[in-house]
């Protein structure tokens, strides 16, 4: 794999360019053992050899995207002030960059005026969401489908709210039947809509639950930090183009720039349809807000201390990919999703293969075929080995096993849950990259013990 290194040269004039603004003040620089620096910073790089190559289009496995180079460089220039986005008296500049950012991911999703803030990642932001969520409906259940990330029940129990999980339909989303069942029960005060779950891309039915929200009044979130972005993608399955058209009607929304949105982690994204929920934030600090009568960021955050860097770096971004459906950053997601189609319709077309789902997104899943659900894991197993040895990198996943003898009857259930294989393309390369992974994983498949 090639590391990009142009962008150094970059990176040189604008830290120069930062330089400039600070001139005014008495010379001084750090004093720090460079040969000693250089020596540590080689060994790291050695280290750093550990890994999986996530930035190459063969590293087809999970949810890694590199940081696209402008996202890259923005953060180190960041950190040559390390802003902090607290309070404006941490980070004056890298604070109205967020506040710009934010309005403008409101915007994709249809909202002119909310209240949202950057978090560190999608866990804090859905922490966020729920602990309002349990705010206004205190004590009330918290719902979100068997395949919603497991972060859901995880925060409920770190927030002592009720919690409870609904079963999936054949195509892994919410089961609506099954919801209404619940509420016709017990209490729920919030329902957790999956746009998009990190296991295989599924989308709940978002506007039929909220055909059950009219009913039961209940508050809607939304967890869409794997797919939010595709809220700008018209070419995926019409009930999930529905879902998205849909989903300014919700109560609360979480997206993760540092997934689909080309940035470093972490970087998170909480917005609440409704402004009036800061007051839930309300708090008095002896010391943080000194230098201005606005708004601060720390004033509608559970955190406290926050990487201004991030906001520096999605905003450098999104100033070169703007956030519309007809831009470049939007016919990057398309090729995602297009690549995803072609390798889902080279798998279903091979009777070598089992594909449970169709992807909603740019997941895709698949299984060797084989007599039994153990034997299929086995094998998907042998399959990841097989093809990481040739270069080309894989995830499992374990999937129910219902679902997979759905897709192909004749198999014997004999394990509640089948090991199968997963790749979420979600590198715009990946689409001229299709040919060379096809190449590979049907060499793997061949060389099955």
């Amino acid at each position: 794999m090639t590391i990009e290194t142009e962008s150094l040269g970059i990176l040189q004039q604008s830290v120069e360019r930062l330089a400039q603004g600070f001139e005014q003040l008495p010379a001084y620089r750090p004093e720090y053992d460079r040969e000693r620096a250089e020596s540590v910073l080689l060994q790291v790089a050695e280290k750093m050899w550990d890994n999986y190559p996530y930035p190459h289009p063969q590293y087809a496995g999970q949810m890694l995207k590199p940081p696209h180079p402008v996202a890259r460089m923005a953060y180190m220039l960041a950190m040559w002030i390390n802003p902090n986005n607290h309070a404006l008296d941490g980070g004056k500049a890298s604070s109205a960059m967020e506040k710009e950012v934010v309005a403008e991911i409101a915007r994709m999703f249809g909202w002119d005026n909310c209240l949202g803030h950057l978090t560190g990642g999608g866990t804090l932001a859905n922490l966020e969401a729920l602990w309002i969520a349990n705010q206004q409906h205190p004590g009330k259940t918290i719902v979100a489908s068997a395949q919603a990330h497991y972060t859901h029940n995880r925060i409920c129990g770190v927030l002592q709210i009720p919690f409870r999980s609904v079963p999936v339909d054949d195509r892994a989303r919410m089961d609506v039947g099954a919801l209404a069942r619940i509420l016709e029960q017990e209490e729920v005060g919030t329902v957790v809509v999956t746009l998009g779950t990190t296991g295989v891309g599924s989308v709940d039915p978002l506007p039929e639950i909220l055909e059950l929200q009219r009913r039961y009044g209940f508050r809607i979130h939304v967890d869409s930090a794997y797919g939010g972005y595709y809220r700008l993608v018209d070419t995926l399955p019409p009930d999930a183009v529905a879902a998205y058209t849909q989903i300014s009607q919700v109560d609360s929304i979480v997206v993760d720039p540092h997934k689909h949105g080309l940035q470093p982690y972490g970087c998170g994204c909480v917005l609440f349809r409704d402004p009036e929920v800061g007051r839930f934030y309300k708090h008095d600090s002896p010391y943080t807000y000194f230098s201005s009568d606005e708004l601060h960021l720390g004033e509608i955050s559970l955190e406290c201390s926050r990487a201004g860097a991030s906001a520096v770096a999605l905003w450098a971004t999104m100033q070169m990919y703007p956030l519309t459906t007809d831009g470049e950053f939007a016919d990057g997601l398309r090729a995602c999703r297009q690549a995803a189609v072609m390798l889902h319709r080279r798998l279903k077309e091979d009777p070598r293969f089992i594909t449970p789902l169709e992807p909603d997104l740019d997941i895709v899943i698949w299984a060797p075929k084989a007599e039994s659900t153990g034997a299929i894991s086995k094998l998907s197993q042998q399959v990841f080995e097989q093809a990481e040895a040739r270069d080309l990198y894989l995830a499992t996943f374990s999937f129910p096993s219902e679902l997979v003898k759905k897709a192909c009857p004749e198999i014997e259930i004999d394990t509640p849950y089948t090991t199968c294989l997963r790749s979420s393309l979600m590198k715009p390369e990946h689409l001229g990259w299709i040919e060379e992974i096809w190449r590979i994983l049907d060499e793997a498949q061949e060389n099955l013990a």
